[in-house]
């Protein structure tokens, strides 16, 4: 943990949680609804706009800020993280009552990470994790829309629009964040999916949605993914 690890931690659970409880219930309130294929279903986003998600919305963002916190201390990307911890607690807690990621909220959270990545790179000269972020923004992208085109009813493209995103402040902090969280996702879909078919909550043909999964897989990419890159490295 860096030294002001806790100093950041304690900013990322009361900067996010708070900001989240507000902007989540704000934003249902006006994101439109997709075009549904005919017989389709979805909750309306207004209907989740209530106080449980207000308090969903707040404490998965206040969980994940302060995480971030943690691992990043007073890092001059943490703005973006808890920017983008923000704007994926809002998106999971959606994806899991309605099986859609809204495009409303994932394109303007490019700009803000964009933006974010830039600012840290101007105050800290890093520009090769800048370019790193870029390079590995597209990988990301194009991987989730190749497994989307192959398996649609598994990939959703708000899985894809999430994907490149995600590429982004992962790939900043190093590959090896960028390789396990990204793709972590894959492994905590799989292990639940295996628990809920096991104890006959689903069966084989449900699918569960996949956005929640990566964003988890992306704060294991944070935590985990500089140890594991030296542990593959030798």
């Amino acid at each position: 943990m860096p030294d002001n690890g806790l100093l950041a931690a304690g900013i990322g659970v009361v900067g996010c949680g708070s900001v989240a409880a507000v902007l989540g219930p704000w934003l249902l309130r006006r994101i439109p609804e997709p075009v549904l294929d005919e017989g389709e279903t979805k909750v309306p986003y207004a209907s989740l706009a209530g106080r449980r998600g207000a308090i969903w919305c707040g404490v998965l963002a206040a969980a994940s800020g302060g995480l971030l916190g943690w691992l990043l201390g007073l890092d001059a990307v943490l703005p973006t993280w808890l920017m983008l911890a923000v704007a994926g607690a809002i998106l999971g807690y959606i994806d899991a009552r309605t099986r859609f990621l809204p495009s409303a909220i994932i394109w303007p959270t490019y700009l803000v990470v964009v933006l974010g990545l830039v600012g840290a790179a101007l105050a800290t000269g890093e520009w090769g994790s800048l370019r790193r972020a870029a390079i590995a923004g597209v990988i990301g992208f194009v991987v989730f829309y190749v497994l989307w085109f192959a398996f649609p009813r598994g990939v959703g493209f708000g899985d894809v629009r999430l994907s490149g995103v995600l590429g982004l402040a992962l790939g900043w902090l190093g590959w090896g964040q960028f390789a396990s969280g990204l793709y972590g996702g894959f492994f905590f879909g799989a292990v639940v999916g295996i628990v809920l078919i096991v104890t006959r909550v689903m069966t084989r043909k449900q699918m569960v949605p996949f956005g929640p999964f990566m964003l988890v897989g992306a704060l294991a990419g944070v935590l985990l993914g500089a140890p594991l890159e030296r542990l593959y490295a030798g």
